[in-house]
């Protein structure tokens, strides 16, 4: 092989890698910079952990994606070690043909995108193709494998994914999604089935399908990448990691148990995160933002987190990922220090961030359906004897108020409403913004649908319009922030936020004396949370 014929990897103009189109928000292309990132995060810890080492120059090194789509990972990993072991191995074709029968691995997760990713790495769809730049694999698929499988239903459900039988299971000619390194209850057996019986992979790296269809949809849908970190973990691999989506910090359907393993592991070592998915995915929506980890099998120890939005500085800090008395992830750093004193004024607890039973804000708030009515609920245009208002999707109707059974005791009381989905632009993540919808009094005699949630109740309207001066200050919106993971806002997105009394128009001047904030922490909250106008609703549309 001559040097001209040597695949100058990220020296293509244009990198065809930067110009295909993704074939959904669940299974997203990474770009080769981000990808690049994630190698250097790679190689710092390699060369933190071993004494200086490159871990591109080492031929004994084996990388594994476990679910390669483009191909990009597995190619700049080629890439690098095609320099990296240029003293070691100086004829090009020896070191090309070792790197690629011997160091890099994948599993295709469709037909089409393993072609792509053969493609990518071997310069040829078959790696026995005559174009292919790598020499001695028996087969055209070499190390890149892909077989369709078929979910194992089990009541409706993939017992192993969770996917609807009702959307999956739809004959040969479409794609399955029954992605094999997910779909085993014995991880190591089948990479050995795959790739030999004495495969062990000192590195998996790679962007996971995030979900599947479970009949829901968007953030409603059933996640699926936890289930290819456990299984990665299962294989004991020096180091983890993956791009997914930083929903489970707080939240998602499912993720209770991986959440409480994930933060709990101290081997979980860095985490980056962006607050808007598409300054790493260009033009996806998805809410909530990204993230990649670096898990580190051999070096236990605090965890690094950065945080990082468009053109603001990053910021960074070493701390536990679990702090005491929370079951979440507090996602900004400066928002960990600001919990921090609101927690230590409202229980004089310096070690635990849990606030006291009778200080929390969201035994105040009820829980979806608060009077047992869908968002679809449309009641009667005119009142009639007996009925009561329903502020519902659109407005206001009438209903009678004898066929009400649910949340009787908040009927003649003074509350609030508040929006069950925030307001914002689709599924970006935009900021400032306002975190919530812009709350409004509900009057004794009114009732809501699914679409409001229901705060209270209030012996005065003077009490309801005190807690609603308070939710519409920042310090507020920004705690309801540190437990929200997507635009839904229920019940439990108020744990971090203290009651307080009712009996005063509450500011941020105010707020911020109480819990004395310094001048850096007060600029964070007023550059996250957007101020909001309660005297206009109309602008709950515009962020």
């Amino acid at each position: 092989m001559s040097e001209r014929a040597s695949f100058t990897l990220r020296g293509r103009n244009p990198d065809v890698l930067t110009c295909i189109a993704n074939l959904s928000n669940d299974e997203v292309f990474t770009p080769p910079e981000f990808a690049n990132r994630m190698l250097d995060t790679l190689a710092e810890a390699w060369t933190a952990d071993n004494n200086g080492a490159n871990i591109w120059a080492d031929s004994s090194v084996r990388f594994f994606d476990p679910c390669t789509k483009s191909g990009v990972f597995l190619r700049e990993i080629t890439s690098r070690l095609t320099k990296g072991l240029a003293d070691e191995i100086p004829n090009l074709e020896d070191r090309v043909n070792h790197i690629l029968t011997k160091q890099v691995f994948g599993i295709g997760i469709t037909y089409l995108t393993t072609l792509l990713a053969r493609r990518s790495v071997y310069c040829s769809k078959h790696a026995k193709g005559k174009h292919s730049i790598v020499k001695g694999f028996a087969n055209d698929a070499g190390n890149i494998w892909f077989e369709r499988l078929e979910h194992t239903w089990a009541d409706g459900k993939c017992a192993y994914c969770g996917a609807s039988q009702k959307t999956l299971d739809r004959g040969e000619e479409l794609e399955t999604h029954a992605y094999a390194f997910i779909h085993t209850n014995d991880i190591k057996t089948r990479v050995a089935e795959l790739f030999g019986g004495d495969m062990q992979f000192d590195v998996i790296i790679g962007n996971p399908p995030y979900q599947l269809s479970d009949d829901g949809f968007g953030t409603s849908a059933a996640p699926i990448y936890q289930h290819f970190i456990e299984q990665a973990k299962a294989l004991e691999p020096r180091y983890l990691s993956l791009v997914i989506p930083a929903r489970w910090f707080a939240g998602g359907k499912g993720l209770d148990e991986f959440r409480e393993s994930m933060l709990s592991d101290d081997r979980l070592r860095s985490i980056d995160d962006y607050l808007s998915a598409s300054d790493v995915f260009p033009g996806v929506g998805l809410k909530g933002g990204v993230c990649y980890f670096l898990w580190d099998r051999d070096n236990p120890g605090q965890c690094r987190v950065t945080t990082h939005f468009k053109d603001w500085p990053d910021s960074t800090a070493i701390r536990q990922l679990l702090e005491k008395g929370v079951d979440v992830f507090i996602r900004f750093n400066e928002g960990l220090s600001i919990l921090k004193k609101v927690v230590a004024v409202e229980s004089g607890e310096t070690h635990s961030l849990s606030l006291p039973d009778s200080r929390r804000f969201d035994r105040l708030v009820s829980s979806r359906k608060p009077f047992g009515l869908e968002t679809t609920f449309n009641g009667r245009a005119a009142k009639r004897a007996g009925d009561v208002r329903v502020y519902q999707n659109g407005g206001t109707g009438y209903m009678p108020r004898n066929s009400i059974t649910t949340g009787t005791d908040l009927i003649d009381k003074w509350k609030l409403f508040a929006g069950y989905a925030a307001p914002g632009t689709g599924n970006k993540d935009t900021y400032p913004h306002r975190i919530i919808s812009t709350p409004f009094v509900g009057e004794p005699g009114s009732i809501s649908s699914e679409t409001y949630l229901c705060i209270g109740p209030f012996d005065s309207k003077s009490q309801a319009e005190s807690v609603l001066s308070y939710l519409s200050c920042r310090l507020t919106r920004l705690l309801i922030l540190l437990h929200k993971p997507s635009q839904h806002v229920t019940r439990k997105v108020y744990t971090f936020v203290p009651t307080q009394e009712w009996t005063r128009q509450w500011t941020d001047v105010d707020l911020y004396a109480r819990y004395a904030l310094s001048a850096s922490e007060i600029a964070f909250i007023e550059k996250i949370v957007r101020p909001m106008d309660l005297t206009s609703a109309a602008s709950d549309d515009d962020e």
